[in-house]
């Protein structure tokens, strides 16, 4: 694999001011030859301005800028030379070709891709990727255009963590993509990373930013949900009675206020989870008996 060489250049101001000046005598010398030299030899005289300014323009062709988050690659003829980084104007040899390469922080959402999950439902993910060029030598030698495959390798990390993952958990000690959004996150960012680090990419940040069910079930799973919910619920409101008439029987003990026999203390934990457990409020039923008829 090709790895970033940083390469030192000369400064571009002296040079530009040296050619600049150059091109001044030349541009003088041509006057001076068409007033003080006689036709006779003035042939080799322009000849000889005219091959020094050549070579001034061909010297002025080895400028160029590098700007703040930048790299340039320079090659010559074919063969990797160096890396510049040194921001401003600077000077290189001319037969260098040059390959401007952004350092900056992209970013960039996939498109909704529609995949099946862990459980074998359809459903509908995107993410959005944070990365930035580390090493510009492979992003440019050893891959063919390093934006698209940065894109295409996300895409195909993100369907390999759809399917890792269900849409939602069974049970507390399973991993979902809509419960562990943190632990998901990272998953998919060490994944992307490792497809990208031959191309000199480094991923800053990888989340899920579109997450659903696919149209076709998505209503199906909706009620699903809602089932889930309304027994979770139930669950709770059983443990919260449960503990509510243990606590009236355990306090109807210690204060002595009533003696229950076994079918009369079964008969009201009965009706105390009735009461506490209905979705509707319950009808008091007044005895004006005793305890007994």
């Amino acid at each position: 694999m090709i790895r970033e060489l940083e390469r030192s250049t000369i400064s571009g101001m002296a040079v530009l001011l040296l050619t600049m000046m150059v091109l001044v005598l030349c541009i003088y010398g041509f006057v001076w030859i068409g007033r003080e030299l006689p036709r006779s030899e003035r042939g080799m005289a322009i000849l000889i301005v005219s091959l020094a300014i050549l070579a001034d323009l061909l010297i002025m062709a080895g400028l160029f800028t590098v700007a703040p988050n930048q790299a340039v690659v320079l090659q010559l003829f074919g063969k990797y030379v160096g890396t510049v980084k040194t921001t401003g104007l600077r000077w290189a040899n001319p037969f260098y070709s040059k390959h401007k390469i952004s350092l900056r922080i992209r970013n960039f959402e996939t498109e909704n891709l529609k995949v099946n999950d862990h459980d074998g439902n359809p459903i509908e993910i995107a993410a959005v990727v944070v990365w930035k060029v580390v090493d510009s030598a492979e992003a440019v030698f050893e891959v063919d255009n390093y934006e698209d495959y940065v894109h295409v390798q996300s895409e195909s990390a993100l369907r390999n963590l759809a399917s890792a993952y269900p849409y939602d958990a069974h049970n507390d000690n399973e991993m979902s993509l809509r419960g562990n959004t943190a632990e998901v996150a990272t998953h998919l960012r060490r994944e992307i990373q490792e497809r990208l680090a031959k191309a000199g990419v480094e991923v800053m940040e990888a989340r899920i930013s579109h997450l659903a069910y696919a149209p076709e079930i998505a209503a199906a799973m909706l009620q699903r949900q809602q089932a889930s919910a309304i027994i979770a619920a139930r669950q709770k409101i059983v443990e919260g009675a449960v503990g509510m008439v243990e606590m009236a029987l355990e306090m109807l003990a210690r204060n002595r206020v009533v003696e229950l026999d076994p079918e009369r203390r079964a008969a009201m934990v009965s009706n105390l989870l009735v009461v506490l457990c209905g979705e509707r409020g319950a009808q008091p039923v007044l005895n004006t008996g005793t305890i007994y008829h």
